[in-house]
């Protein structure tokens, strides 16, 4: 239930962003998540992608500057207050949530999430019967 995320430190420079994902369009790697945090100087683009390992060697050879991080996806109702249970999860089993991004699509919301011991995240959503999403789940959508 650990999925790669890539982490892209991007010059904030017009085209850039559209050079990455063209990048990966041209290798036939498929983005299935994305988030974009930016400063003044530069941003960090996190994804998850179909093929994590060779999305990160073919950026690495256009001059990326690219790591790869582990994250966690879970599925919760498309509802209020959804996504604080599953973090009440985390909180009450004393685990640290680094970042988090997500989506819905109809009923259900999809959250990936970077935390400071994601094996023991994983055993707690599934001791709570949260639903995770493996990354092949997640490249479906």
């Amino acid at each position: 239930m650990i999925i790669k995320q890539l982490s892209v430190f991007l010059e904030n420079k017009s085209g850039r962003l559209h050079e990455l994902f063209a990048t990966l369009g041209s290798a036939n790697i498929n983005v299935s998540a994305c988030s974009v945090a930016d400063t003044s100087d530069f941003g960090i683009l996190r994804m998850i992608v179909s093929e994590p390992d060779k999305a990160r060697e073919i950026l690495k050879a256009k001059s990326f500057s690219v790591n790869v991080n582990e994250v966690i996806s879970f599925a919760t109702p498309n509802t209020p207050g959804a996504l604080a249970k599953g973090l009440e999860i985390l909180a009450g089993a004393g685990i640290g949530v680094e970042y988090l991004y997500g989506y819905s699509i109809g009923e259900k919301s999809f959250i990936a999430l970077r935390c400071d011991n994601p094996e023991k995240a994983v055993m707690e959503f599934q001791r709570h019967q949260l639903e995770l999403i493996s990354a092949s789940d997640l490249y479906k959508f």
